[in-house]
């Protein structure tokens, strides 16, 4: 796979991925229906300095690893690949009835409590750092360096999201909506889990 079928795939999937709602989606949508849309933004900005944070430390380690250990790169794409096979295999047969905005009572502090909230929930998710290891590698392409490369793909993630948030912000009642119906938020589990389950397929059949 060249650079450029990597990018244009990883921008398709992250794009689903990023549609597909979960704890910063919940956060946000919480924030701009009580708090209003500034501080929807700014909890969206903690949001994204955490996916970068995370980001950062996936590269890093990762290009370590590669630049170590010949195995090493395989072994996390056949490892990852085992693991979105599994999520996606839950995500098609057990997909969610509803999405769960938790609650909606507002909050105290300054603006920059919420950046601070975004930042941490995001930051304090471990699901975060496991998803990117997992997921990222997929996308890395031969003779490249892994560390740039991978970052460069959080950064698209968090350019992709930032677009996201800001349609959630400005249209929360209406997408709030859509979210609160049970079709809507089953089919996007098994659309997603399709697609981790394509991933993991396309992946063991091009390492035979």
């Amino acid at each position: 796979m060249t650079v450029f079928q990597s990018l244009a795939t990883y921008v398709v999937a992250a794009g689903l991925l990023t549609l597909t709602p979960g704890l910063d989606t919940a956060l946000i949508l919480r924030t701009a229906s009580v708090d209003g849309p500034k501080r929807a933004a700014l909890a969206a900005l903690g949001i994204n300095i955490g996916c970068l944070i995370w980001g950062a430390a996936v590269a890093l380690g990762l290009g370590v690893m590669v630049e170590t250990s010949a195995l090493a790169l395989p072994f996390l794409k056949w490892a990852g690949g085992a693991y979105l096979a599994w999520l996606g295999l839950n995500l098609i047969f057990k997909p969610r009835d509803n999405f769960d905005r938790g609650s909606s009572a507002p909050g105290g502090g300054d603006d920059f409590t919420w950046m601070r909230r975004g930042l941490l929930t995001n930051l304090l998710n471990p699901k975060m750092g496991v998803f990117y290891i997992s997921f990222l590698p997929q996308f890395l392409p031969q003779g490249v360096a892994a560390a740039p490369f991978i970052f460069m793909l959080a950064v698209i993630h968090v350019l992709i999201a930032s677009l996201w948030w800001a349609c959630l912000i400005g249209a929360t009642r209406p997408v709030a909506q859509v979210l609160r119906n049970a079709n809507v938020v089953r089919w996007l589990d098994r659309i997603t889990g399709g697609l981790f389950l394509g991933f993991s397929v396309r992946l063991a059949l091009e390492r035979r």
